[in-house]
Parts: C-alpha cells; sequence; structure tokens
C-alpha cells in the first residue's frame, strides 16, 4: 500500500505526533478526517495518546487551547474540510496572540477540486492569518500552528496500526544572556498574563514593588493587591523612574498608561507582539533581565505601606457586592489547584482583591488574555483542568461568557471528564460596560439594549440539558459550597447585582485616595 494514500498520511501524522511528546488530541468527527479520526482512535486504545471527541469544532479548537495552554505541550485539534475548518479561527487566534502550541490539522478535498461546485471544497489554505501553515506532515516543527492535509479516496481501509515515534524531537533550550539593570532609579516591576516566576524573582531580588496581573504567573510573594488604585495615586505613582515590564499586559488602564509613558525609561522582556502600546525610543526590549543585589528597600515599603490601607479601604466598600464571589474564588484555590478566569468583570474583580498566593504551591491561574475573548472559556478551562488531573480545578466566569460557551458543556457518555467546579457571577448582562464610557448616564436610553444585552436566559436549565449538576448560591455560601469535594463537572451558578457597578467603581478611587492622603 502506498504511504501516500490516505491512510498512510494518518499513520505518519499520528507517529510524528507522537515524536513531539503529543499526549492529549481533540477531534471533532467528519467524512474526510475519516482516516485521521482512525489513526488517532487506534493512538487512543493503545494507550499512546488520550483522545477528546467533540462535535463542537469552535468548543473542540478552544478545548486544546485550554489542554495546551496548561500542559505546555503540543496539543493537535482535528476537523473535517469546509466550515468545520472556519470554525477554529477563535482559538488559533488565541494561541496566537497568546504563544499556546496548538495545531490545527484540518483535512482538505483535493487541490484540483478547489474554485468548483464540489461538495464542501474551499480554498483552506492559510485560512487562519498569521498563523504559520503547513501542507506536509513533514514539515511539523510545533505550533501554533496549521497543517492543511489534502486526502484523496480511499479514505479508509481496513489497516493495522503500527504506531510509533517516527523521530524524536529534541530542543535545545537556550538560556539566554540577561540585560543587567542598574540599581537606583525608583522602579517597579509589571507581571502581565504568562510573565511567571521570573517576574516575582527580579521584584523580589531588586526589592521593587511587583504589579502582577491574576493570570500572570507571579502574584505570589510580596505581590500588590491594589496596585491599580495606587496607580492613581499621583504622589506615589508620580516618581517612578523606571518600569520593567515580563509577559502580556493587557488587564487594565492604568497600567496601559504607565507603559504608555514617553518620560521614562521602559523595559519589556518580550518582544512588540507582548508590548500592549506602540513603543517609543524610551522602550527597550530584551529576551531576560537581571540585577546585581538590592536597592534601598524604602520604596518598596512605601508601595507596600500603601497596598495595606488601600486593600483595607476597598474591603470595606465590597461586602455585598460581585468582588465577595471574587474573594472567594480566590481564597478556594489549594495549593496544586487550578483556576480558569473568564475575560471581562471575573477577572478585574479578581485582579482587585485576589491576596497574593504562598511562593512554591504550585496553583496555576490562567485565562485567554491573548485576544481576551469570551469564546470558548469554559472548553478551555475543561481542557486545562483535564491537562492537571489530581488537584480542585475552579472555572470563574460571567453568565455571558457561560451562554456564549455553553456548547463546550457537550460532552460525550465516554470521553474524558475532568473534576471541575465552574462559578457563573450571574447578573444577567454585560456589567463590565456600566464602568466604560457606554454606562455614562447620557446613553442609558439604548444602554441595556446593545451594551448589557440582558438575555433572561434560564441557566439552570441550559445545564439540566446537558446533564450537568447546578445550583444557585448565594454570595455569602460560595465559600462553603467550593469547599465540597466533588466529582465531575457541577455549576454553581451565585446571583449578583449589576445595578450599583458603575457608582461602586467611582466610590473605589474615592475612598483610597482619602486613605492615602496625607
Amino acid at each position: 500500500m502506498s504511504d501516500q494514500r490516505a491512510v498512510g498520511v494518518a499513520r505518519r501524522l499520528v507517529n510524528a505526533l507522537l515524536g513531539f511528546k503529543v499526549t492529549d488530541a481533540v477531534l471533532a468527527p467528519g467524512s474526510r478526517s475519516g482516516p485521521l479520526a482512525l489513526a488517532l482512535a487506534a493512538a487512543d486504545e493503545q494507550g499512546l495518546i488520550r483522545l477528546h471527541v467533540r462535535v463542537d469544532e469552535r468548543e473542540a479548537g478552544f478545548l486544546a487551547l485550554g489542554l495546551a495552554k496548561a500542559s505546555r505541550r503540543l496539543v493537535p485539534v482535528v476537523t473535517t474540510s469546509g466550515t468545520a475548518v472556519a470554525n477554529l479561527h477563535p482559538a488559533m487566534l488565541e494561541a496566537l496572540h497568546a504563544d499556546v502550541p496548538v495545531l490545527a490539522i484540518t483535512a482538505d478535498r483535493p487541490g484540483r477540486l478547489r474554485h468548483t461546485g464540489a461538495n464542501q471544497t474551499t480554498d483552506q489554505r492559510e485560512i487562519f492569518p498569521g498563523v504559520p501553515f503547513i501542507e506536509r506532515v513533514k514539515q511539523l516543527s510545533g505550533g501554533p500552528a496549521h497543517l492543511n492535509l489534502e486526502l484523496d479516496e480511499p479514505l479508509i481501509e481496513p489497516v493495522e496500526w503500527d504506531l510509533h515515534p517516527a523521530f524524536a524531537v529534541s530542543r535545545i533550550q537556550r538560556d539566554p544572556e540577561p540585560v543587567v539593570l542598574d540599581l537606583g532609579p525608583r522602579t517597579v516591576v509589571v507581571a502581565g498574563d504568562d510573565a511567571r516566576q521570573p517576574a516575582r524573582i527580579l521584584a523580589r531580588d531588586a526589592r521593587w514593588p511587583l504589579l502582577a496581573e491574576p493570570s500572570s504567573g507571579s502574584r505570589n510573594g510580596e505581590a500588590l493587591v491594589a496596585y491599580r488604585q495606587l496607580l492613581r495615586h499621583a504622589p506615589l505613582a508620580g516618581r517612578i523612574e523606571r518600569v520593567v515590564s515580563l509577559g502580556h499586559a493587557t488587564l487594565t488602564r492604568p497600567v496601559a498608561q504607565l507603559l504608555s509613558r514617553t518620560d521614562i525609561p521602559v523595559v519589556h522582556v518580550g518582544t512588540q507582539e507582548t508590548f500592549p502600546v506602540p513603543a517609543g525610543d524610551n522602550v527597550a526590549f530584551a529576551e531576560a533581565v537581571s540585577t546585581e543585589g538590592a536597592d534601598d528597600p524604602a520604596w518598596l515599603q512605601e508601595w507596600q505601606a500603601a497596598d495595606a490601607l488601600a486593600t483595607a479601604a476597598i474591603d470595606a466598600l465590597t461586602p455585598g457586592t460581585p468582588y465577595e464571589v471574587a474573594r472567594a474564588v480566590n481564597a478556594a484555590v489549594p495549593p496544586g489547584g487550578l483556576l480558569f478566569v473568564g475575560s471581562s468583570s471575573p477577572v478585574r474583580d479578581l485582579d482587585l482583591v485576589a491576596r497574593p498566593y504562598p511562593v512554591g504551591e504550585k496553583r496555576l491561574i490562567i485565562a485567554n488574555r491573548g485576544l481576551a475573548g469570551i469564546d470558548g472559556v469554559l472548553s478551555s478551562a475543561i481542557g486545562a483542568a483535564l491537562a492537571r488531573p489530581g488537584g480542585r480545578a475552579i472555572a470563574y466566569v460571567g453568565d455571558l461568557t457561560f451562554l456564549h460557551g455553553s456548547n463546550g458543556l457537550l460532552i460525550g457518555p465516554g470521553e474524558p471528564r475532568p473534576d471541575l467546579t465552574i462559578v457563573v457571577a450571574s447578573d444577567d448582562g454585560g456589567s463590565i460596560f456600566s464602568t466604560l464610557e457606554q454606562g455614562a448616564p447620557e446613553y442609558a436610553a439604548t444602554f441595556e439594549r446593545v451594551y448589557a444585552t440582558p438575555t433572561g436566559a434560564d441557566i439552570g436549565a441550559l445545564c439540566a440539558g446537558y446533564r450537568v449538576p447546578h445550583r444557585l448560591v448565594p454570595a455569602a455560601d460560595l465559600a462553603a459550597a467550593l469547599d465540597e469535594q466533588v466529582a465531575g463537572i457541577r455549576v454553581l451558578e451565585v446571583p449578583v447585582d449589576r445595578t450599583a457597578r458603575r457608582n461602586l467603581e467611582a466610590r473605589i478611587p474615592i475612598d483610597v485616595a482619602a486613605t492615602l492622603k496625607p
């Protein structure tokens, strides 16, 4: 049998994936991808790759994203031809902008059928702008990437699947030579998404304030809590003389404004692709940074003292508000646990109140911050939980995010399922918009329809349709509910009120400023 036939291509593909140490693969079934499906099913039966099957290609893509994000391994997602391919686009864009190793493997009709009226045929080549595109298995080099395979008939044949790694991929890790930063300038360290421990270690060693987003992987140890409020406090923030940035910081306007400053040096570990504003002449890019020795601790101590006062002021304002949900979720993540945070209000609520965790307890707090969309979050959280079995896993989302990705709960009875509690802060709409310009009184006439978009959906009934346990939990009882040991996926819906959001957001900086006033 020719190795160029469809089953030969499928065999080479799986053997190549094994060479990349792939442990999980996601499949959305279809006819043209039939030989790839059979090869992956054989790999699953042989204990070589764990296969996850989903009927919705968009959710399949985000499941692969979550698996890859939590495991930091290459994860393929396989679809058939036609519109199935286009449904991977949101997940592939997130993978591209967050540099997550997802491999889209799309089955295609033979090239001779392009630009004809052949069924389920379109030009799938380079359909994901910016994502590296290849057409041969031997061109595989990792991800994110798109492998488009033209498969001709016969698509499936009875064969013995002899599967084994075709080659062992060796990756030589080069430790970059760090740029040594001078001591002296009053410096703050910004840790954006996926900055990880280098940001914390730099701040610790140099004795600089650490401003760490929840999904940075750096919000532990001495990281500040109320940093975005402190950046509004001119007597303190105005004395910053240098910024060192790591990761992809996109969460708050005060941080974006800080990184936009042109009057002080800014050092970013990364490239323009992870720097959230166009870099001016004052911005230097580096692969790594370090210091020799530590600065005078007085600068750090000023920020820590201000942070303690600001945090106390925020705590006094937030009982009975949506921030109470964020605080309970943050406290419920045990050592070794996982928290997947949705975009919009949940991640910003968490950012305002989340206490840093002790160093070394290996909690993983992640979010889809590449493009910060609300789509696919449930599937991404399920994938992340599947990649980290054994510890408690929590997803924290808003109701619109839940509804937008509810098909992520559509999981076949024989498919792997994680133990995952999904907390839904349910305010029947997009509360984040009330805190932005469009939430101002002059736009009130159209606000509910075109921004808040209430749905009136019954989340409990939706969960029942997917056979997923659901219950309503008052915010005051959430901590106890999260402490329960439950197997499988469940949903805790916490009703919250969004009508006071705008006033609360306006009140917080006023009270913080009053507290910090000399």
